[in-house]
């Protein structure tokens, strides 16, 4: 039996597992997409979300096909309409009000993330100081 097999399960298990941190948004650029597509409710163009998130053709165009995909009984979260403007090809892509709600979901337990560590971070701090020898009527 290990050490772990041997602790017993106490009320902060899994306290930092933060499964409300959905892996499909969890990357930095599809963050910058959707905050981007987030700002702009009439959606973007292709081009647009390629200078705003500082990503090539490439990229943009593997994390939308993955933003776009339904997965798991989920809606997808944009919605990528391709038409032509001036005999051009325009791209343009919206953020869905299913991909609204998953992603301000997403926002709320990023915020507990953010709201834990700071607490966990002022807490250690605070029992430093406290313990540090030698400051003692200093």
């Amino acid at each position: 039996m290990t050490d772990r097999e041997k602790q017993p399960e106490s009320e902060d298990a899994g306290r930092f597992a933060y499964e409300g941190l959905d892996p499909v948004l969890h990357s930095k650029a599809r963050i910058g997409i959707l905050t981007a597509l987030a700002t702009h409710p009439d959606g973007l163009s292709f081009a647009d979300l390629t200078r705003l998130c500082s990503l090539t053709d490439g990229n943009l165009s593997r994390h939308l096909d993955t933003l776009a995909k339904t997965e798991d009984s989920k809606p997808a979260l944009v919605k990528i309409t391709k038409t032509f403007q001036n005999r051009r090809p325009l791209t343009t892509v919206v953020l869905t009000s299913s991909g609204r709600k998953r992603f301000r979901e997403y926002l709320a337990h990023l915020e507990q993330v953010l709201h834990d560590a700071a607490e966990e971070a002022d807490a250690t701090d605070t029992a430093k100081t406290k313990t540090r020898p030698g400051l003692a009527g200093a």
